[in-house]
């Protein structure tokens, strides 16, 4: 598993040592309410990580612990999922960082970072972001990165509170990344 980094975020493979690092960042309120994750408890997390720990060594996905470079501290978490790799498709998501990471240009430098490596080392010709309808500041994120809003899937995920969300799908085309300054 390649480790990921730049100047602002490392990308660390996900593992279980990283638990007890991410617990009170996945504790804090209402992190993930736009999300079916549950994370906010111990036992809660530790599941989480061993469900990505078992979709990487299926090939399903490729998760990630976030490490915020200029605070030296963990963030979250992300990871590459829904990999197809006979399309060339994958999905960015996942993603959950800390109320303290957001608005700092974290989430932003990780993105750029994951979207360089799955079109010029994976191979990718496609990467897809799935949010929440209601999550603006979500949406607004990826469409700055160049995304296209590609429909809106009506009522297809329950959150954890039972209200069942319709998802935003939105997708960025290798050659239009080729293309972005």
């Amino acid at each position: 598993m390649k480790i990921l980094n730049n100047s602002i975020v490392r990308l660390e493979p996900l593992n279980m040592e990283h638990a007890p690092l991410l617990l009170p960042i996945a504790m804090e309120e209402n992190l993930v309410q736009y999300s079916p994750s549950d994370i906010n408890r111990p036992e809660s997390l530790r599941d989480y990580i061993t469900k990505a720990i078992g979709e990487r060594a299926n090939g399903e996905s490729i998760p990630y612990a976030v490490f915020d470079m200029l605070k030296a501290t963990y963030a979250g978490c992300t990871r590459f999922m829904n990999i197809d790799r006979t399309n060339k498709v994958l999905e960015i998501g996942s993603t959950w960082i800390g109320r303290a990471f957001q608005g700092t240009g974290l989430n932003t430098a990780m993105k750029l970072l994951m979207l360089e490596y799955a079109f010029d080392e994976l191979g990718f010709e496609k990467v897809e972001f799935k949010i929440d309808e209601r999550n603006i500041r979500s949406r607004k994120a990826v469409e700055k990165l160049g995304a296209a809003l590609e429909g809106v899937l009506r009522e297809n995920v329950f959150l954890l509170d039972g209200y069942k969300r319709n998802t935003c799908c939105y997708g960025i085309l290798k050659k239009e990344w080729s293309s972005n300054p």
